[in-house]
């Protein structure tokens, strides 16, 4: 823990040294939805060796994403993990639910308690991490430093040697929770959430927080894969 801890905070510590004049900023920040998904996209497209990545699919659920966004991130890091050799993801233990179809992604997955930060690394060349720390939405720097790079690389492997294997933890639920029923069909229905909520009689939160245990029960990252994965269980 000691490792991890220490090699978290040389990552931080590198990623936050861009002040003074004469050094070299470490990353170059993107912002914009289309700047970010091309950032993604090039990214996915440069993967030849080795991917590595703090994830928590849980962070975005309930958060004002567009889906097209989300199904355009989640298709770069599939043809990246597809065309690296080494893929090893660490998602932290509270996002388990969000990641029933993780064992079916190429390369390795581990949870851990908690993880420091979002990121994508590929090659030990480049890494994505968010402005923000949580999510790539929101703006995302772009690391080619290959002091920082190599302090991402150090702190992604002594998270994963304190990690635990994510095969056998996920398990989709067996049934549909009866409260949830009215709510998967208002997404299916294709109704704004002020809609939903006025037809269910409950307020725009609840109705928010309904959608959010609903795609967690489902393991979905959007409300579009959450409508495909309740078919694919015959939940409709």
């Amino acid at each position: 823990m000691a490792e991890t801890a220490g090699s978290v905070m040389l990552a931080r510590s590198a990623m936050g040294r861009a002040g003074p004049e004469l050094q070299r900023p470490p990353g170059r920040p993107v912002r914009g939805t289309r700047r970010v998904s091309a950032a993604l996209a090039g990214l996915a497209a440069s993967a030849r060796h080795e991917l590595l990545t703090f994830d928590d699919p849980a962070a975005s659920v309930a958060r004002a994403i567009p889906e097209p966004f989300l199904e355009l991130a989640g298709a770069c890091m599939r043809a990246a993990a597809e065309r690296a050799g080494e893929v090893r993801r660490i998602v932290p233990r509270h996002a388990v639910p969000y990641v029933a179809d993780a064992v079916r992604v190429p390369g390795r997955a581990r949870v851990a308690e908690s993880i420091p930060f979002k990121m994508i690394l590929v090659d030990r060349a480049v890494a994505a991490v968010p402005l923000d720390l949580q999510l790539h939405y929101n703006g995302l720097l772009l690391i080619r430093d290959p002091v920082v790079v190599q302090a991402l690389v150090r702190a992604h492997h002594a998270a994963w040697d304190t990690s635990q294997e994510l095969a056998g933890l996920t398990a989709p639920s067996p049934d549909l929770p009866p409260q949830l029923r009215p709510v998967l069909e208002a997404l299916l229905a294709g109704l704004t959430d002020e809609t939903a909520a006025a037809r269910l009689g409950m307020s725009p939160r609840t109705y928010s927080r309904r959608v959010g245990e609903l795609m967690a029960a489902l393991g979905a990252t959007s409300r579009f894969r959450a409508g495909a994965e309740a078919a694919r269980r015959g939940w409709v």
